[in-house]
């Protein structure tokens, strides 16, 4: 049977990092690079891109893994169970440590210069430990679960995670209520993910 739901999944663990990698180059170039007058886009822009992650690996795909994929992986194949518990555990702790990013970028933003390296620390401590979350997925969940998930397993996955709308991935169409949010993206943050510099 086809196992779109693999598909699916790698291309948002592809677009996720190719987004984190882009947050880090980012924050790692300051909002000196871009000139004065752009220092309001460019907190505007790492908002948007922490938004992203709040709003759909959060609360669409990391749902998805942990109701549906985990739990069939885990009967299905037992010697996975302590990984699964380890990325359940972090997905369980996902949205507050992002939602602490953005308190830190904000206190930044506003109360300016020293609270810039809070922001700077965390954010990349924190691309380091997502980074290699969708490492542990890709080189032992996903394989183990091609391996030992029945037909019916894969009906459900598939069906679950086609409804996914990636709101940057451009392998599948996108949500319309978030084309906003990808143009702001697109056009000021670095490559892969933008056009900006």
């Amino acid at each position: 049977m086809h196992r779109e739901a693999l598909r699916v999944i790698r291309d948002e663990h592809a677009t996720l990092t190719a987004l984190l990698n882009a947050l880090l180059q980012m924050v790692q170039r300051g909002p000196e690079a871009d000139g004065k007058d752009r220092r309001e886009l460019y907190f505007d822009v790492l908002r948007a891109m922490l938004f992203y992650i709040d709003e759909f690996p959060e609360r669409h795909h990391h749902p998805k893994e942990s109701d549906l994929l985990f739990p069939r992986l885990a009967r299905a194949a037992p010697h996975t169970l302590g990984l699964i518990e380890q990325l359940e555990q972090e997905h369980m702790t996902g949205e507050q440590r992002v939602r602490e990013l953005i308190h830190l970028l904000m206190a930044w933003e506003y109360l300016g210069e020293p609270r810039r390296r809070a922001f700077e620390d965390e954010v990349t401590r924190y691309v380091g430990f997502y980074l290699q979350h969708i490492r542990q997925e890709e080189a032992v969940i996903l394989p183990e679960a091609e391996k030992h998930l029945s037909e019916a397993d894969w009906r459900v996955l598939n069906a679950a995670f086609a409804s996914n709308r990636d709101p940057l991935c451009s392998s599948i169409p996108r949500d319309p209520l978030f084309d906003r949010l990808f143009a702001r993206i697109l056009i000021s943050a670095p490559a892969p993910v933008g056009l900006g510099h």
